[in-house]
């Protein structure tokens, strides 16, 4: 008696889907994060410059792991209300728009990452 087996499963192909629906996953997190976060600043501003926003970018740091940030610009935790300068010591509390980001990546994150697993199921024979 012989057993043959074939398939996705079994000759790599499903394994290769996967590790690209990961990665779909992460990147489309990370450009929903980076578009929610430019956003949120778009609508709270009150004399934007554009310098900031244009710092935003997305860096991927690891395999599994990619970061929205601002680039390091100083007077980023102002804008966001957690620097020295905010109050009590001046009247502005700040915009919170990565802390509000952040939150709503938690929330929808699973959501985006199923979709990206979603689109490769057929090339895991699903």
């Amino acid at each position: 008696m012989s057993i043959h087996f074939e398939g996705p499963l079994f000759d790599g192909r499903a394994q290769r889907a996967m590790d690209e629906a990961c990665d779909d996953a992460r990147e489309d997190i990370a450009e929903f994060a980076e578009t929610h976060a430019l956003t949120l600043m778009g609508m709270a501003f009150r004399n934007p410059t554009g310098y900031y926003e244009s710092r935003i970018t997305t860096s991927r740091v690891s395999a599994d792991t990619s970061l929205v940030h601002d680039q390091g610009v100083v007077y980023g935790p102002w804008l966001e209300g957690v620097g020295s300068r905010n109050a009590p010591v001046t009247r502005f509390p700040g915009y919170w728009h990565w802390k509000r980001t952040k939150a709503l990546v938690a929330d929808r994150g699973p959501q985006i990452a199923e979709q990206a697993v979603r689109r490769h199921l057929p090339e895991m024979g699903g």
